[in-house]
């Protein structure tokens, strides 16, 4: 057996690869009786054809409510009487298939979830009852500014790239998916070779490997996986001002960039910018924008953690008369960033808050489980934890001066609000 240690906060990861190509993870901590697993499978909207947009997460959703031996009932039913739980997700990379139980349950629990992944049967009922419930939460993100400027963003920033589809698909999209549709997006997706399962919990991780073993060893899915494609993406030229009139109150104003993929050597460098401008009460666009201009209801910064290229964003709701004041001042942050260094106490600052960000999002099994699956299924390995902190503890104000000129630039600007605030914007930059 080939194996591979990476000390985390919660003792020590094991890789081991089994037969049929799945890669577990495995790690002991004996401190509780709580098991956490999480078992991700390339895709998400990433593997989506445009007229399909939402398969991924509507497939994610029916995965667990029947399979050829159990209606939803029944697999609720088993779950609930162990006091454990089976949850979905569905992202830009992937999508997951998570438990939480005692340990002493594990493998009851583990032969459920290996017949829900291997036998599921999509009843019709099911598919048409989370198709309503995906067309209701399209409706209801359609009258979140901040939703409907996020995606105004995406489409500019990533043309034909799958990343400007929204991760819950469009209403047209949705309609018309088929019960066959999400069959033969498990069929290609829902494979044991190229799956990862982390599998985090008190008993030693030989334990936990040979019940896994037991449950999902002889899984095999015949025909090759789905072409791994590398999708191109659009150059960036011109700054883009996107204007959706709106019956608000106020304007939301989002200025998106396309930053790094999470494998670059920048990734760091925009993780510490984007906690820099906006992440709590003491970030810069808070303390400016809103403490000391009074610009902002809200206002924040964000950097996703993306396989290709990410979008990068920095965000604020403004009352509608201070838009064009608003935009010039938010404006104005990114060109702080790009024109000097920042001082060496505010990167300190940055640093200690993302680093402490950082550990409280691996406080428990599930959440260290969970990270390190991510990493793992965008190709980034069990090593990447470390690498990360150490590359951010590193970082220097010339860095990230350097990656503020090269990736945040040119903007794709996207205003939601009133119209006729929205017509007397004109863009600066």
């Amino acid at each position: 057996m080939n194996s591979a240690l990476l000390a985390t906060q919660r003792g020590r990861l094991q890789r081991v690869l089994l037969a049929n190509g799945i890669t577990l993870l495995l790690g002991q901590n004996p401190t509780v009786e709580i098991l956490a697993a999480h078992c991700f499978f390339r895709g998400g909207s990433r593997a989506e054809r445009p007229q399909q947009a939402g398969v991924s997460h509507l497939m994610a959703a029916v995965l667990t409510k029947g399979t050829h031996r159990r209606n939803s009932q029944a697999i609720a039913a088993a779950v609930e009487s162990l006091g454990a739980s089976l949850s979905v997700d569905s992202s830009a990379d992937y999508f997951e298939v998570s438990l939480r139980c005692v340990a002493a349950d594990f493998p009851e629990l583990l032969d459920l979830l290996a017949e829900t992944l291997r036998d599921p049967s999509f009843p019709e009922e099911e598919v048409a009852r989370e198709q309503g419930l995906m067309l209701q939460a399209i409706r209801a993100q359609q009258e979140r500014p901040f939703s409907l400027a996020f995606e105004q963003v995406q489409q500019a920033l990533y043309g034909d790239h799958p990343y400007a589809l929204p991760g819950l698909g469009r209403l047209e999209t949705v309609g018309s998916l088929t019960r066959e549709d999400l069959v033969a997006y498990h069929a290609a997706y829902c494979r044991p070779n190229g799956m990862v399962m982390v599998v985090i919990g008190p008993e030693p991780p030989e334990q936990m490997a040979a019940q896994v073993e037991a449950a999902l060893g002889d899984w095999v899915v015949p025909g090759p996986s789905p072409e791994d494609r590398d999708v191109p993406l659009p150059p960036l030229r011109d700054p883009q001002l996107l204007r959706l009139p709106q019956p608000t109150q106020q304007t939301t104003i989002l200025i998106g960039f396309r930053g790094s993929p999470a494998a670059s050597a920048d990734y760091p460098a925009l993780k510490l910018l984007a906690t820099y401008l906006g992440s709590g009460l003491s970030s810069r666009l808070f303390v400016e924008l809103r403490e000391r201009c009074g610009l902002a209801y809200e206002v924040s910064a964000f950097f996703a953690t993306r396989r290709d290229p990410a979008p990068f964003g920095v965000y604020m709701g403004t009352a509608a008369e201070n838009t064009q004041v608003a935009l010039e001042r938010l404006q104005a942050e990114i060109h702080r960033l790009q024109a000097n260094p920042l001082d060496l106490a505010e990167v300190e600052m940055a640093q200690r808050k993302l680093l402490g960000q950082y550990a409280l999002s691996k406080q428990t099994n599930a959440q260290v489980a969970q990270l390190a699956g991510w990493y793992e299924i965008l190709g980034l390995g069990m090593e990447f934890d470390r690498q990360y902190l150490q590359g951010v503890r590193q970082l220097t104000p010339e860095q990230l001066h350097q990656a503020a000129k090269t990736y945040l630039t040119p903007p794709a600007i996207a205003l939601v609000g009133p119209e006729a605030a929205l017509a007397e914007v004109e863009l600066v930059f």
